[in-house]
């Protein structure tokens, strides 16, 4: 058994910031409460919205639009999208769906944040996709209730379920697993071998029944980590996918990417 305490290599060396970890939990949600400038009708805070190609998960490397909406209730320690969680701006669901629309060849959308489930306004942004004709991938922490129009048949839930090393292990809400269906995901970020042998015990005990794809890709993205992880998995025979995070290696932690 190789040392639990073994670390991947972290890709880009970046770790969340001191102030950030030290923010409390209303202090976390404070970017949505703040409505002043807030439109009138259905409207989410958004850090951006743009095109490329999915970095992680099932649609590795498909063209798409990423909607990234503001906020998020968790601080995981090896977190990269740091800026999500303050700022942004309120955009109404016509102005988002205009912003989307205006990549015409492009029928995928993947919802991200932060946390996109703290903002309530995202079932009925998923709503208007679907009808549009988008396949929709809504990524979220499993933090929160998995409830409405995820369940949809259009729609992929990417659930990151938290492990030790990210320092949020006690958030995740067990209940969550029963909800997801074969065409979902179930992503576990690993960053050291410690964070496998809780996702081995995961994967035997409160996921054991599940029937959905277990993809597993390290801290950072990087190739090293994945060659590290996809020795672990094969000399334990687990049948999960261990990716890389395609946009990562491209264009590194660049913003928008």
């Amino acid at each position: 058994m190789a040392d639990q305490r073994a670390a991947l290599p972290h890709r880009h060396g970046q770790r969340l910031s001191d102030a950030a970890l030290k923010m409390g939990p209303d202090e976390r949600l404070a970017p949505l409460k703040e409505s002043r400038k807030k439109p009138a009708g259905v409207a989410l805070r958004v850090t951006e919205i743009f095109y490329s190609l999915q970095g992680e998960g099932k649609d590795i490397g498909l063209p798409t639009v990423f909607v990234r909406l503001t906020g998020c209730n968790l601080r995981c320690v090896w977190c990269d999208t740091e800026y999500s969680f303050t700022g942004g701006d309120w955009f109404t669901l016509p102005q988002v769906l205009e912003r989307v629309d205006s990549f015409p060849r492009v029928k995928r959308v993947c919802l991200t944040g932060g946390e996109p489930l703290l903002q309530k306004e995202h079932q009925d942004l998923v709503r208007a996709l679907v009808e549009r004709g988008y396949r929709v991938v809504v990524e979220t922490s499993g933090s929160r209730p998995l409830t409405g129009v995820l369940l949809h048949d259009q729609v992929c839930i990417s659930m990151d379920l938290k492990c030790p090393g990210s320092g949020e292990q006690g958030a995740m809400l067990w209940e969550n697993l029963a909800v997801l269906r074969p065409k979902d995901q179930l992503k576990f970020v690993v960053g050291d071998e410690a964070d496998y042998a809780y996702m081995k015990g995961v994967l035997s005990k409160e996921a054991r029944d599940i029937d959905t794809d277990i993809i597993v890709q390290p801290v950072g993205g990087g190739l090293e980590g994945v060659k590290m992880i996809s020795e672990w998995a094969k000399r334990d025979g687990l049948v999960v996918r261990v990716l890389p995070q395609l946009h990562k290696l491209l264009w590194g932690n660049e913003p928008g990417r």
